[in-house]
């Protein structure tokens, strides 16, 4: 693999149609841009994006691409978007994301994360222009045992709470479809498991920098649950330009499908405070954060992956170290902030990136 290589990816997605569900949420919607960038046929497949900014909206991508609104529960309008479109590449991104949601929500989480997943499975099954399908779950889908090093994709999937246990059963899911229908190889399954991401764009409630900028906006301290819990923290674009190579690289050579775990190196793997550590002394303005521990539901403490696998399959190496990262990610907060044209600054950090 070329490594970062926006050439290399125009090669094969220019002019591919594709498919993205849940291209309005944070990774969906920098995803749905790097395709478009690369002259992909995209349409993307979600709920209507939440009130508030988001980056599909702040970047008015709805624009720039085909937007379906629909739930990834709704099988019948999903297998529609199907027929009309006949993707020849899927990427399954559509998700109930925050842990903390799940407890409030678990049903709801369940139904999203599981069954969805197996919605989207069967409209691939039933969809015979599809030759690359890849499912993009998360580092919380193994059992977590809080040990030192990283887990490899050989280790027991066990997740916790109902969020991580749910990405849990869509990867058995996943797993189970590709040996039960597509073992001959005429579309080829994978899944990837990502560390945690971070970039501009980012709203979500209850992640760490969304709210570190809130804080940051109004002028607050920055409150931190758990700032000793140990993360493989990202920019949004590592995870993204592996999701991209393994759905292109699979659809070349079958073999190249299977189980990736993508993170950062592990002196990358930092603690919550660190993080916010960093953030404060780039966006300056005397930020600072607090201790604030809410007795909130369980969470990992210690979590960071093996990418050994990724690496040696594709070539991959991270771009970016944590602090390169961050400061990427204050970059495109700052731009925000002045009111800039964020579709120009999405687009100059694609660039950058894949330079």
């Amino acid at each position: 693999m070329a490594n970062h290589s926006l050439k290399k990816l125009e090669e094969y997605y220019r002019g591919r149609s594709v498919l993205i569900t849940g291209h309005t949420g944070f990774k969906g919607a920098w995803l749905s841009r790097i395709l478009t960038i690369a002259g992909a046929k995209v349409t993307g497949y979600a709920l209507k994006p939440a009130p508030g900014p988001g980056l599909f909206v702040e970047a008015g991508l709805h624009k720039e691409m085909d937007s379906v609104e629909g739930d990834i529960r709704d099988q019948e309008r999903l297998r529609s978007v199907f027929d009309c479109i006949r993707p020849e590449v899927v990427f399954h991104l559509a998700a109930q994301p925050i842990v903390r949601d799940s407890y409030e929500h678990p049903v709801y989480t369940y139904e999203t994360n599981v069954m969805g997943t197996v919605h989207v499975l069967e409209c691939v099954r039933q969809t015979d222009s599809v030759c690359s399908f890849l499912n993009v779950t998360t580092d919380k889908v193994y059992e977590n045992r809080e040990w030192e090093y990283g887990y490899r994709e050989s280790d027991p999937l066990d997740g916790y709470d109902p969020y991580s246990n749910s990405k849990s059963c869509s990867e058995l899911v996943t797993h189970s479809y590709q040996k039960s229908f597509f073992s001959d190889g005429h579309c080829r399954i994978s899944t990837s498991r990502a560390g945690n991401v971070i970039g501009g764009g980012d709203f979500a409630n209850d992640r760490i920098i969304p709210d570190c900028v809130r804080a940051a906006v109004k002028g607050e301290r920055i409150i931190l649950r758990n700032p000793y819990s140990t993360r493989p923290y990202q920019h949004v674009l590592e995870p993204l330009a592996v999701y991209l190579t393994i759905a292109m690289e699979q659809a070349k050579n079958p073999e190249k499908a299977g189980y990736y775990n993508v993170g950062p190196d592990d002196c990358d793997c930092v603690t919550t405070g660190r993080l916010a550590d960093l953030f404060c002394t780039m966006w300056g303005e005397g930020m600072e954060w607090v201790n604030q521990y809410d007795g909130g539901p369980h969470e990992a403490n210690f979590l960071k992956l093996d990418c050994s696998k990724v690496k040696k399959v594709f070539g991959w190496t991270p771009r970016y170290h944590v602090a390169e990262a961050v400061e990427k990610t204050i970059d495109w907060w700052k731009a925000w902030q002045a009111k800039e044209n964020m579709l120009r600054t999405t687009d100059r950090q694609i660039q950058e990136f894949f330079q």
